[in-house]
């Protein structure tokens, strides 16, 4: 147990893998079993940067907007878990990484020396934070439901898969590969089994 007296379990992947809904559907679960669960949203969704960016037009991924939504998935984290058994997270610190550099230009002052801080700081902090990281590799439409935030990053998916699995193997952060093909039930169902399997989510 890492975050003081809480769980936590992050799913990761690229976009489009299912994540948001098996976080929800995971914390549904584990409420009907009588755990003391809540769970992170996406942060990039509430980042006022982001929102600019995609929804708005308003200028392009830069330096601020990526290290503004890397701070996010440690302070909003950190504050979930209080006063909680489990936290489920939707994505983790290294998923930010992965992406920053693949959309900025590490010839710009000062971006190289901060990718490689978040990648210290990945690699310091998500060991200590994270009991289990969820890869899901699954890849549903990208364009389903009209959901603007993925528009500008529609074509990174093959190149996003592949960052973020690197990122958060080299966070040395224990990852569970979740098995492609299975429903919603039946990913919660194998998610809990791990859990269980590693004593994460006792009542």
């Amino acid at each position: 147990m890492t975050i003081r007296e809480c769980a936590v379990i992050a799913i990761e992947g690229t976009q489009a893998a299912g994540k948001t809904t098996l976080v929800n559907a995971l914390t549904a679960h584990y409420r009907e079993q009588g755990i003391n669960v809540t769970n992170t949203g996406e942060p990039a969704r509430t980042s006022p940067f982001m929102e600019a960016i995609v929804l708005h037009g308003q200028g392009t991924f830069d330096l601020v907007a990526e290290l503004d939504l890397f701070a996010q998935h440690f302070t909003v984290p950190l504050r979930a878990a209080r006063n909680h058994r489990l936290l489920v997270t939707d994505k983790t610190p290294a998923n930010v990484l992965a992406l920053a550099r693949l959309v900025l230009d590490p010839t710009e002052p000062g971006t190289a020396e901060t990718l490689m801080a978040m990648r210290a700081m990945c690699r310091a902090w998500m060991p200590q934070a994270y009991d289990l990281v969820i890869n899901c590799r699954d890849r549903f439409d990208q364009k389903a439901g009209g959901d603007r935030f993925r528009e500008k990053v529609l074509n990174l998916q093959d190149e996003a898969e592949t960052a973020i699995y690197q990122a958060c193997k080299d966070s040395r952060v224990a990852i569970a590969e979740l098995p492609t093909g299975l429903d919603t039930a039946e990913r919660v169902q194998w998610i809990a089994e791990q859990v269980s399997e590693r004593g994460l989510a006792a009542a």
